[in-house]
């Protein structure tokens, strides 16, 4: 019963967690219609990225006792793609200080990726210490990459607007996390279930903010910055009556005396 009951939880989280991977394809279709990156950030993806390829690895029966993990493989992979293609696209639109970071970030993430597969591969000779060190990593970056939104979060926060942090993403977030959790508590994996203790209550706070803030419009500093201008405009306005004013009084003093004279 315990066995079917993980297979299950395992098989929702997956669905859960392909919805999280696939929600940034409206983020991204925007970038490409605006040919813009805006103000969004490469770096969620990247470290998503991360993940992905921790745990696609840590379910392979290199690290994991045969194909126990077996439903991790299968949507990590698939957030190997989808991660893959949001950061080609981000890369091609970006600015180029954007495409720098965005580039080294990447590269970063694969050399990390790689020093652990070759020492899990060729170092250690057992299951579980190959699961503690790749899992150990994946740790960091499951909670770098729950912990990542906290940036956004604090926009929101500030600009009191969603508009850069998507419901969809908020949503699949919260659902993932508390499924991918569940499934390790069920099999009974810390590894699988210590990230996923950081990622739910984020995720539900994404939530909370999303409802505080939902109606309410990104607050723009300019419109003060237009009143003082505004400001000037009828100050400037009202030293060029007042310099009108002395000049036709003059004009008329210098007339009057004209007729005077004559």
């Amino acid at each position: 019963m315990i066995v079917f009951l993980h297979l299950a939880v395992g098989l929702m989280g997956n669905a859960a967690s392909f919805l999280l991977y696939a929600a940034p394809i409206c983020t991204f279709a925007r970038v490409i219609r605006k040919k813009s990156t805006e103000e969004f950030s490469s770096v969620p993806y990247i470290i998503s990225l991360l993940n992905c390829l921790m745990y696609t690895w840590y379910g392979m029966p290199v690290v994991s006792h045969k194909w126990e993990n077996f439903p991790m493989i299968t949507i990590n992979g698939l957030g190997i793609l989808l991660e893959l293609s949001f950061i080609i696209i981000f890369i091609w639109f970006a600015s180029r200080k954007q495409k720098l970071m965005a580039g080294i970030m990447t590269t970063a993430v694969i050399i990390i990726f790689s020093i652990t597969a070759l020492i899990s591969t060729y170092v250690l000779h057992d299951h579980h210490t190959r699961k503690e060190l790749v899992g150990s990593v994946g740790l960091i970056a499951s909670v770098a990459m729950y912990g990542s939104p906290l940036v956004v979060m604090k926009k929101v926060i500030e600009t009191k607007s969603v508009e850069f942090m998507p419901f969809s993403l908020s949503l699949f977030s919260f659902l993932a996390s508390a499924l991918w959790m569940a499934y390790g508590l069920l099999g009974r994996d810390l590894l699988i279930t210590a990230p996923n203790l950081v990622g739910c209550p984020l995720g539900a706070l994404q939530l909370v903010l999303y409802c505080k803030y939902r109606n309410k419009v990104m607050e723009d500093p300019k419109p003060a910055q237009e009143w003082d201008v505004e400001k000037v405009d009828q100050k400037t306005s009202k030293q060029h009556v007042q310099i009108a004013v002395v000049t036709t009084d003059e004009n008329i003093n210098g007339k009057k005396s004209q007729i005077i004279n004559s």
